[in-house]
Parts: C-alpha cells; structure tokens; sequence
C-alpha cells in the first residue's frame, strides 16, 4: 500500500473577489522510500495539495476529496489526529525557514520539544538527540549552535536545522517545500545531499516541491507537473526529462538554461501569464498559452491519461509528432 494516496483533492479559498480554485481534482500516490517532484509555476497548486492533506490551509481555505496516510484519510481529520502525525510520522520542510522557526527561542529548544511531544523524553535525552540530528545534518560546531537564536545563523545553517527537526522522529514521509530557495549553488547541493542521504539511508519518502528542474533531476525518482491547480503530466524523471508529452512541460524544460553543445546559450520563455484562478479558461487552461493549441483544446477539458509505462498526461495533442 502506498504512504501517500491523494485521490481527486480540490481547494477553494473564499476571498471578498469571490472564489479562488487552488487545487482541482488533484490525484497522486507515493510509495515508502520513492521520491517525488512536484513542479510548476508560481500559483500552480504545488504546495497547497500538501498543506492541505496536514491541516494547514489558510482559516478561509476549504479543502475536499481525499488524502490518505498510511490508508486514513487527513482531510477533515481532528487536530489530535493531525497532531499525533504531524511532526512524528510526516514531516514538512518550509521553504523559509526564517519564518518558519521561532525567532524567541534557541536551536536546541525548538528541536528538543519535537521529541518532548512525540516521544516523552527528558529535557536531557532531548537535547542530547538534538546535537547528535546538528551533527548529522553537517552543522559545525553544533553544541554551540544549540544555544542560538535563529537569526544568528546563516540562510543554509537554518536550513539544516529545518531539516534536523524534520528527522527528529525518523518520519516516514518528508515533505519539502522549497528547500534550496535563496541558498547558493554549493549549499544547495548539499542540502540535497542530505535529503538523499535520509531517502536511501532510512527508507523515507520525500514529497520535493519546487520550480527548479536542476533539483528535480538531482533527487527525484518521479515528477508530477502542476499547472493552474492540475496535474498536467506525469512520469519517471528520465522519461519527462528526455521526452515531454505535455507542452507546458516541454515550456518549463525549454525555459532551463543549458550546457550542452545542443543547447548552449539558448533559452526561451513561456508566453503570457498562468490564469485568474478565480476565472479558469474553459478547456484547457494552458491552451491562452499553448502553440499547439486547437478548437477542442478551447472547449473541453483534457483528462489525465496513460500515454506509456508509468506516464501519463492531460492533452489532447501529440507534442511529441507536432
């Protein structure tokens, strides 16, 4: 059985402009130790799935549908329910983890309550466990960073310590929102390192969303496509990358600087902008941007469909011919 099992999840979030369709009929699964992407614009849906299957939407966020953990269903579930998974058996990793940590408190005490809560240990056994997770997550001088503050810390060491909480209780699901967003290249590989260390080493399944293609490709075993809430596209990482079905997909690769002699100094855009999540486009609602666009693409709305071994996308058109 899969430890993550979304099935047709829509959100909506009242505003005073009216009714904002975040996520639409969003369906994925997740085996134990699998990495997955989850790629798109801004505004595409990518961390709002996920917030949602926690219990952490907005307070004018709605969520339906279905987020099965470990077979129970999340949505709708109490805050005891939530709170005896969250944090001990699923994890998040937030994209800025200088909102994210408490600014009034010290390393050591914020990584220690995750095991106070969930595990019931000591005050001692606690931050004992704390420097040991430091020391894992690469930390140098990690007794000394127990006793700071977040904002002592660097962009990429608070980073890690986002990550140490996040394996405080050996979770069997990560969720990683963001992770490498405003750290530099070097840190960025190492973070991913670690994450990859976790995956392998401990057999946990990581959630990876982000809008780099270069860190997809460093971690991820499958990729999901987002785009105006949906799922556009969706396959094993070498299948999207070497042959794109979808042509949003195929804009998001063209828009990836390249190296190769093929592709070097060459980069393209995607025209227009995504849609008023308030007002979709009938049909499609990539095809105000597609050059492949055609009368049904306007009208009718392309299903998620198996086009190989482990593919599957939602358009009507063969980009791969045209």
């Amino acid at each position: 059985m899969s430890i993550l099992d979304i099935r047709n999840l829509n959100v909506r979030f009242a505003t005073q402009d009216g009714e904002v369709s975040a996520v639409n009929d969003v369906s994925l699964s997740l085996e134990r130790g699998e990495c997955l992407g989850i790629v798109g614009e801004s505004g595409s849906g990518k961390s709002q799935t996920f917030m949602a299957g926690m219990g952490l939407l907005a307070a004018n966020g709605r969520p339906t549908g279905k987020v099965l953990f470990d077979g129970k269903n999340l949505i709708g579930a109490d805050e005891d329910t939530l709170n005896a998974v969250r944090g001990d058996r699923m994890s998040m990793i937030f994209q800025d983890p200088m909102t994210s940590l408490t600014p009034h408190m010290r390393v050591g005490r914020q990584l220690g309550e995750v095991l106070i809560r969930h595990r019931g240990v000591s005050e001692a056994e606690a931050r004992a466990q704390s420097l040991t997770m430091l020391k894992r997550v690469q930390i140098p001088e990690a007794e000394r960073r127990l006793d700071m503050y977040p904002h002592e810390l660097s962009g990429g060491l608070r980073q890690r310590v986002m990550i140490a909480m996040a394996l405080m209780c050996s979770p069997e699901l990560i969720i990683a929102d963001e992770p490498t967003t405003a750290l530099d290249v070097t840190v960025q590989a190492q973070i991913l390192d670690i994450l990859r260390d976790v995956k392998e080493r401990l057999n946990t399944a990581v959630i990876l969303i982000t809008h780099d293609l270069g860190v997809i490709a460093g971690l991820a075993d499958r990729v999901a496509v987002m785009y105006a809430g949906r799922i556009v596209e969706v396959g094993d990482v070498r299948s999207i990358f070497a042959d794109p079905r979808h042509p949003y997909t195929r804009g998001l690769l063209a828009c990836t600087p390249r190296l190769d002699e093929a592709g070097a100094g060459l980069m393209t855009t995607i025209s227009g902008q995504p849609p008023n999540l308030q007002r979709l486009p009938s049909g499609c609602s990539f095809h105000p941007r597609c050059a492949h666009v055609t009368d049904r693409c306007k009208t009718e709305r392309p299903l998620l469909e198996v086009v190989g071994p482990s593919r599957a996308k939602a358009c009507f058109v063969d980009v791969k011919a045209a």
